[in-house]
Formats: C-alpha cells, sequence, structure tokens
C-alpha cells in the first residue's frame, strides 16, 4: 500500500506520517528515546521528592503528594479514554486531526473547570476529605486540571502523528518543572509550600498552551480540513475512548488496589515492603509498556487483522522481556541491602510477582492490535473479569498470607488477562503461538548484530 493510499476496509485517508516505512532502527530509535525519556521523568520526580522531603519535612512531602495525585487522578479518570481516542482516529485518517483535536479540547476545558470547581467547594465545604491540608492549596492546584487534561489529549496527538520527539519533550518538560520548581522555590527563594504548588500551577498552564501552540502549527502541515467541532465524531470518539477507559481503570485497580488491602490487614510496614515489591515490577513493565505506546498508532495505520507487526514487535518484546524478568531474579536479592533489613521478604515478593509480571507486560504489547482495530467489546469485558477475581483473591489470600498473598493474586491476575487476550488474538488472526511468541533465528541474529538495531524491531509498513 503506498503513502496516502485509501484503504479498502475503512475508506479513510491513512495519515502519511504514520505510513511512512518504518526501518527497525527507527522504530528501535523511538523505543529507546522514549524509554530514557521515561527514566529521566522517574529521576526528576524521585529527586524533586527528596528536595521537598529535606528543606520541608515529612509532613509536606504527604500533603504534597495528596495533592499531586488528586489533581492528576481527577484528570485522568475526567477524561474517558479520548486522549488515546485521538491517537486512534487521527492515526486511522489525518483528516480527523483539526475535529478531532477541537472535540477534545472543548470538551477538557469545560469538563476540566467543571471539575477543578467541583473539588475546590469539596475542599472548603468538607475539610475532613483532605485533613491537614489547607483549602486553599487544594483551591490552586485544581486550576491545574482542565490544563492537565489539555496538555494529556495534546500528548497523544503529537504520538497519533508520528511526532514522537515532541511528545517525549513535553511530557519530560512537563515533568522536568516538578524538579525546577522545587529547586528554585525551596532552595533560591526559601519559601514554601504555597508557593510551591502555585508556581506546579503556573507551569501545568503554560506547559498546556505551548503544546496547543505547536499543534496549531502541526495542524497547518498535516491536513486541509477546517478547524470545527464534528458532533458525530466526537460520539464515535467517546465511544471508543470509554471502552478503552475501562481497560485502564480496571488495570490500574489491578496494579495499585491490592497494596491498600495489604495495609488495612498488616499495616503499614507490610505494605511499605510490598510497595517496594511493587515497584520494581513496574519499572519492569516500563518498557514493554513504552514498545505499546509507540506501537499503537502504527498499527491502528496498517489496520491489518493479520496482526504483522504485532506478531514481529511481540516475538521481541517475549525475548527481552525474559532477559529483563532472569536479571530482576538476583537483583532481587540487593532490595534488602538497599533499603535495609526489614525489606527481606521484598526478595520473595518479587520473584512471586515476575511471572506475572513478564506475562502482563506481553499482553500490553500484543492487545495494541485490538485497539487499532477498533477496540472489540470482549477487550474491556476481559479486563472487568480479571478485576473480579483479583479482588476475590486479594480479599481472599492477604488476610493470611500478607503481602505474598497479594503477590500471587497479582501474578495470577496477570497470567489470567494475558491468557484471554492471547486466546482471542489467536482466534481472529489465525496465527498460531509461536508465530506471536518465538522469536525467528535471523531476527535474533539481528539482535546481537551491534551494527543493526539493538532494540525491539518491526517490519517496514509498506507492502
Amino acid at each position: 500500500m503506498n503513502v496516502g493510499e485509501t484503504t479498502s476496509d475503512t475508506h479513510k485517508t491513512v495519515s502519511p506520517l504514520t505510513r511512512l516505512p518504518v526501518t527497525s532502527s527507527r522504530f528501535s530509535a523511538h523505543v529507546a528515546f522514549t524509554f530514557g525519556t521515561r527514566l529521566l521523568m522517574i529521576a526528576n520526580s524521585v529527586v524533586a521528592g527528596v528536595v521537598v522531603a529535606r528543606w520541608l519535612g515529612v509532613e509536606s512531602v504527604g500533603e504534597l503528594a495528596v495533592i499531586n495525585v488528586s489533581v492528576t487522578t481527577i484528570a485522568q479518570v475526567a477524561s474517558l479514554g479520548l486522549p488515546s481516542s485521538n491517537t486512534y482516529f487521527i492515526a486511522r485518517d489525518n483528516q480527523h486531526f483539526r475535529s478531532a483535536a477541537l472535540n477534545s479540547f472543548l470538551f477538557a476545558t469545560i469538563i476540566g473547570s467543571v471539575l477543578a470547581v467541583l473539588l475546590s467547594l469539596v475542599a472548603q465545604v468538607w475539610p475532613t476529605a483532605f485533613p491537614s491540608i489547607s483549602p486553599s492549596l487544594i483551591r490552586v492546584a485544581a486550576i491545574s486540571i482542565p490544563f492537565q487534561l489539555l496538555t494529556l489529549i495534546g500528548l497523544n496527538i503529537f504520538l497519533a502523528i508520528g511526532r514522537i520527539r515532541e511528545f517525549n519533550s513535553f511530557d519530560l518538560l512537563g515533568q522536568s518543572f516538578v524538579l525546577i520548581n522545587a529547586l528554585v522555590i525551596l532552595l533560591v527563594f526559601h519559601r514554601g509550600l504555597p508557593t510551591l504548588v502555585s508556581m506546579n500551577t503556573i507551569t501545568s498552564v503554560f506547559v498546556a498552551l505551548l503544546v496547543i501552540v505547536f499543534l496549531l502549527f502541526s495542524g497547518r502541515r498535516l491536513a486541509d480540513s477546517k478547524w470545527r467541532t464534528d458532533a458525530h465524531l466526537f460520539r464515535r470518539m467517546l465511544s471508543y475512548g470509554i471502552r478503552f477507559h475501562i481497560s485502564i481503570l480496571c488495570g490500574a485497580l489491578i496494579f495499585r488496589a491490592d497494596l491498600l488491602v495489604v495495609n488495612h490487614f498488616r499495616g503499614p510496614a507490610d505494605a511499605g515492603v510490598y510497595s517496594v515489591a511493587s515497584q520494581v515490577g513496574m519499572m519492569l513493565m516500563l518498557l514493554p509498556g513504552v514498545i505499546a505506546t509507540l506501537l499503537f498508532p502504527r498499527v491502528t495505520a496498517e489496520q491489518d487483522i493479520r496482526g504483522e507487526t504485532t506478531c514481529e514487535v511481540t516475538r521481541h518484546a517475549t525475548f527481552v522481556m525474559l532477559l529483563c524478568c532472569l536479571a530482576a531474579v538476583p537483583l532481587g536479592l540487593l532490595l534488602p541491602v538497599v533499603y535495609g533489613p526489614a525489606f527481606t521478604d521484598a526478595s520473595v515478593q518479587l520473584w512471586i510477582l515476575l511471572p506475572g509480571v513478564y506475562l502482563v507486560g506481553l499482553q500490553s504489547v500484543l492487545v495494541q492490535h485490538f485497539n487499532a482495530l477498533g477496540l472489540p467489546r470482549a477487550i474491556p469485558a476481559f479486563w472487568i473479569v480479571t478485576l473480579v477475581i483479583n479482588i476475590a483473591l486479594v480479599f481472599a489470600l492477604v488476610p493470611k498470607f500478607g503481602a505474598r498473598g497479594a503477590a500471587v493474586a497479582s501474578t495470577i491476575s496477570y497470567t489470567l488477562i494475558f491468557g484471554l487476550v492471547t486466546i482471542r488474538f489467536l482466534q481472529t488472526s489465525g496465527r498460531s503461538a509461536a508465530d506471536v511468541f518465538l522469536i525467528r533465528a535471523h531476527e535474533f541474529r539481528r539482535l546481537l548484530d551491534l551494527r543493526g538495531s539493538t532494540g525491539v524491531v518491526t517490519r517496514g509498513v509498506t507492502r
């Protein structure tokens, strides 16, 4: 298929930016760049936390964490999957760019503003919702909600149009301000938490406006459609986005809620140990998450029901993730050395989590095939079933076995969602398990060839 050709199944003009031939080295470079960006963002967050802890104390760290988590969670939940919906519709047809973007920006502005007002009212009328935190701090932080929504949507649009550099740069910029603000406000000007929260809000507004400006310039070169809303398109975007959102929310609960259950039944000490093991597991999921993020717009542009590219990328992810998880086995012994003797059981908990982490990481790559084909209802249904089973397992195992029981419940749940998605893929694509997971000899040699790509590879899109 040539660039700009209309696909037979959708009768849409495919985005030329996402339909360009994708060489293995280019995709590998994008994965490496995005993965490196994520590591820098994590480092920024950790260092910023240390700075706040050193200069303001543990109570301020807790207050800032509650404020940030509250605002970020509201923004993510309120998005209703529209960020990913933009990636899907624009990657399939670049003529949707302006209407999809305008629809989403208006939604983010209106809904985000309403939620900001509601959060401020809750903090004022119901102060026990945020004990020991001044309502004025909540009001200031709430201003950033619509702008965080705008940034989230804008970043996914960059992803849809193949602007990986802008996608990573603006994401890193927003996270870097967390560290920059802490250094400038606390170390240079010697101010307190209220000033830091205010500056974080100001920089959130700045990043959102910057993202919108860059997208406006990108739109001038990408599409010749007009900047106008499209109610029919918006309904389709919401339908897709809500299905996507269900999967994301269920996954977030499965990944995070078990920690709360451990804390409830076994106390903060056991929860602290389990949080360390869980964090290592989440770090291992970072690489397949990056691969999945970059794979999504490419396979959306292809609309290949046989999943050629998805299979090839999954084969490489299978091999690379196996190496990462095997390396994590001996490295797990270092956790009590780094964190202290009280964290000895974190090693065992990590080892219990590793098989599930490996499989759910592969699932995150493989499921992009279904995300790209319109996200059949079976996928969010799989996540709902997995969540229900996970909740039952956690409450059955944690009271008796503690954090190890939570790790077992997580691994069983991760394995379940992997199995459901894999079976569905094999049935609908006509592929064998070997096609999906077993790396070929020439692909293995390619990975070892220092003159070529050293990361995940994918075949060119042009047929």
